[in-house]
């Protein structure tokens, strides 16, 4: 059932106040949405998965890839010193 143009400016006009009144409470609300959309679109992918559907995948999000990232260079970063300091070790133990 579709809402009447008055109804619709009375439920918008309640969004712009609790906006105001309590940004805590809409960030709150906005993160519960995000989470029941990703949750449905599991649901959505493990049913098409059940039909012998091709499923779409998602891109990884951006936090992600940059986790990813990070971990990739510590991890270089402490391969190349270990390599450094043995090395250093080996040409000591030389002389």
């Amino acid at each position: 059932m579709a809402w009447s143009q008055d109804e619709e400016r009375m439920l918008a006009q309640i969004e712009r106040h609790l906006v105001d009144d309590d940004p805590r409470l809409v960030a709150r609300l906005e993160s519960f949405n995000d989470r029941v959309r990703r949750s449905e679109e599991s649901d959505r992918r493990r049913q098409a998965r059940a039909e012998g559907e091709p499923v779409v995948r998602r891109r990884p999000r951006r936090s992600t890839v940059i986790i990813a990232i990070s971990w990739l260079l510590i991890a270089t970063l402490v391969a190349t010193l270990l390599i450094l300091v043995l090395r250093h070790e080996a040409a000591a133990l030389a002389l």
